[in-house]
């Protein structure tokens, strides 16, 4: 048999500290994330609602941590690429995903193939806005308010246009919704993010759009656009004379969007709870609730699970729509 040693004082201290290290080798990694800058891919192009929710965030959780936080805009295919560069990233925290009811829980069911998983490629972070959407129309468009908007669009059928920031994504959706509720036929013109299509209505190119009063709000407010109604519930604070669409006299329309971060599946617990816990520090910020309201936006928060929850039933909510019109993006 082997001959055992007993082991000396120094070889004993140094084992039980080899064995403190590595159990807390978890606390420590989260206590030092983050130790490098950190990106979130906004799965659109600049100057949308996601965009500029995203930056308002980005900016006081980099003030939080000490460390700079990059909004990396990626837009394209209707926010999948954003999401299939992020499913991909090295899972440690370093590379985090703005996600919103379009490419959360409207994608998997409008998109038959994607080259990601969209129930297994990302763990919630949490919430951190919700979006109230807004009619607005160009300028010069002959139409005061909701009704006589109805009535022009069902005297010439096919005629007006409304612009969106993709085929598929809540503005288009929320179009489509307000289509099947007042009857009317109006043509749809898809953009490459909702910047663009916000430039083109500017121009009169088109004559409407259905976007977050996040992103239309100064445009509104300075008389470049006008704004018909509210598609939520509530009146917002951004723009408390526009009515909503029920107000208007239009049921069954109600729509909007969210805004929530995510990670790469596999991104370790600790740096997600971190991240969690950070963000609500950052939504409790009073500036940062006004600074969100006064573009049209409501500072949301919740745990993790909430977010789960949310993009579940919002998921379900909107298949229905999607299968109702047979609406299709492959």
């Amino acid at each position: 048999m082997p001959r055992s040693f007993p082991l000396s004082r120094r070889a004993f201290g140094a084992a039980v500290f080899a064995a403190g290290a590595v159990a807390l080798a978890g606390p420590v990694h989260a206590q030092a994330w983050p130790a490098k800058p950190v990106t979130i891919v906004v799965p659109f192009a600049a100057g949308g609602g996601t965009d500029i929710g995203t930056r308002i965030v980005a900016q006081k959780l980099s003030q939080l941590w000490g460390q700079a936080v990059v909004v990396d805009n990626r837009g394209g295919a209707g926010g999948n690429l954003g999401l299939d560069i992020v499913s991909r990233a090295k899972p440690d925290g370093y590379t985090l995903l703005t996600g919103n009811v379009g490419t959360q829980s409207i994608n998997p069911t409008l998109y038959k193939k994607l080259t990601y998983n969209p129930d297994t490629s990302f763990t919630p972070i949490g919430l951190f806005a919700e979006l109230p959407f807004v009619l607005a129309v160009t300028s010069s468009l002959p139409a005061k308010n909701v009704q006589e908007l109805v009535a022009l669009a069902k005297s010439q059928p096919d005629k007006l246009t409304y612009a969106s920031s993709g085929s598929g994504g809540s503005p288009h959706l929320s179009a489509e919704t307000f289509k099947q509720a007042t009857g009317t036929k109006i043509l749809h013109v898809p953009y490459k993010g909702g910047g663009a299509a916000m430039t083109d209505l500017m121009s009169g190119n088109v004559h409407m759009l259905f976007a977050s009063v996040l992103e239309l709000s100064g445009h509104i407010k300075s008389g470049k656009l006008k704004a018909l109604a509210i598609t939520s519930k509530q009146r917002v604070a951004a723009l408390p004379d526009v009515p909503t669409l029920e107000e208007s006299g239009v049921k069954g329309a109600e729509s909007g969007s969210w805004l929530g971060l995510l990670a790469p599946a596999g991104t370790p617990q600790e740096v997600v709870d971190k991240a969690s816990r950070d963000l609500q520090k950052v939504l409790a910020m009073p500036e940062v609730k006004d600074q969100l309201l006064a573009q049209g936006a409501v500072a949301k928060g919740g745990t993790p699970a909430d977010f789960v929850q949310l993009i579940a039933a919002d998921r379900k909510r909107y298949a229905r729509v999607i299968i109702d019109n047979n609406l299709t993006a492959d």
